[in-house]
């Protein structure tokens, strides 16, 4: 009897061995022209705007005055900021769901520091003394879960994550404390006559140090996490903790010292935004970044410099999609809509950068 082979071709998923820096972000830079195409499409089914004007507007929510410009350059770095401060402990598969909480506990201590010796000590010192308070306060929140993992095994995810609403609610406390006027529920501007705590401003660009401190943690955690000893043990540790284990890696301490880092770093964040542009504090004046960082970091893969490139995606189409919704007379909720479908399409495209489709000749 003979066999009889059909030849016939048909589509297959295939995981990619390895992709060059520059295809990815031609894939990602792709996705976000189809995510902005979708947008206009979408209002222009609910207005009968032109999809062109939404596209203008859409750029015009970042690029149409210098103001614009720096304001996303401003919420670019502190998105940047708070997802470098994830990056070490998600490298190490510790998975800190708590950066919400540690900038929040770093907006605290600036602002108490500012409040309570704004009028005693001089503008240096007070400055000096928040970023000090802030940068600790932060580092003992991430120290806190990260303890309680190396010695009993807590789940870190669910542990970061519950810390956010204390964090949260003792921010409520002290604004109830130090609100202006009494029953306003709201602190209002620190100091705002005597700008004591203030960070200087940078020639006549109100941004631009927040922008510095960014590109400057940028380098200092690329180089921390590919070229130092610590480093390479984090990297060691995420792979296999038995291994790290056998190598004579104190697996324990690695989890402490990284976590330390990361609530430093958002302790940094929170000072920036209290002392640098914000000079007050509410309960929601990390504007959930803490979350929107987790997404930053898994789609640059941990790569510092790859999370400039994400971090700008995210805030560029988030400020478009607010831009849309302002200029054509829709409500919230539609700005949110238009940032959801922002996000599918960048979130999507990381599987064309993982795996691709090919034809396959196939026999059956």
């Amino acid at each position: 009897m003979k066999n009889k082979t059909k030849n016939g071709t048909g589509l297959h998923i295939v995981k990619r061995s390895a992709i060059t820096w520059y295809k990815a972000m031609a894939i990602r830079a792709l996705a976000l022209l189809c995510a902005i195409l979708v947008c206009a499409v979408v209002t222009w089914a609910l207005t009968r705007e032109s999809p062109f004007d939404v596209m203008v507007t859409i750029f015009g929510g970042s690029f149409a005055s210098q103001r614009r410009f720096w304001v996303m350059m401003q919420d670019l770095s502190v998105l940047l900021l708070i997802s470098l401060a994830m990056a070490p402990a998600f490298r190490m598969k510790f998975w800190n769901i708590g950066g919400e909480g540690q900038v929040m506990i770093g907006c605290l201590a600036t602002a108490a520091c500012m409040i309570t010796l704004g009028s005693r000590l001089p503008n240096g010192l007070v400055i000096l003394l928040s970023l000090v308070s802030a940068v600790i306060a932060g580092g003992i929140w991430g120290l806190i879960p990260a303890v309680c993992k190396a010695k009993w095994n807590t789940n870190e995810t669910l542990f970061t994550l519950m810390m956010n609403y204390v964090a949260i609610q003792l921010c409520a406390y002290f604004i109830i404390l130090w609100e202006k006027p009494k029953g306003s529920g709201k602190v209002g501007i620190i100091n705002q006559s005597s700008h004591a705590g203030w960070l200087p401003v940078i020639g006549r660009y109100k941004y631009l140090l927040t922008v510095i401190v960014a590109a400057a943690v940028t380098v200092f955690i690329f180089c921390y996490m590919k070229y130092s000893k610590h480093g390479y043990e984090l990297a060691v540790v995420g792979e296999s903790q038995n291994t790290a284990r056998y190598v004579g890696i104190r697996v324990g301490r690695v989890i402490v010292r990284t976590m330390l880092l990361s609530g430093a770093i958002c302790g940094l964040t929170g000072f920036m935004l209290v002392a640098g542009s914000d000079h007050t504090i509410t309960t929601t004046l990390a504007n959930g970044r803490g979350f929107t960082a987790v997404l930053v970091a898994w789609m640059a893969k941990f790569n510092p410099f790859g999370m400039i490139f994400t971090s700008f995606l995210i805030t560029f189409m988030s400020k478009g999609a607010g831009e849309v919704a302002t200029n054509f007379n829709l409500n919230e909720s539609f700005s949110d809509i238009l940032t959801s479908i922002i996000i599918f399409f960048l979130i999507g495209c990381e599987f064309f950068i993982q795996y691709r489709i090919v034809r396959k000749k196939e026999a059956k």
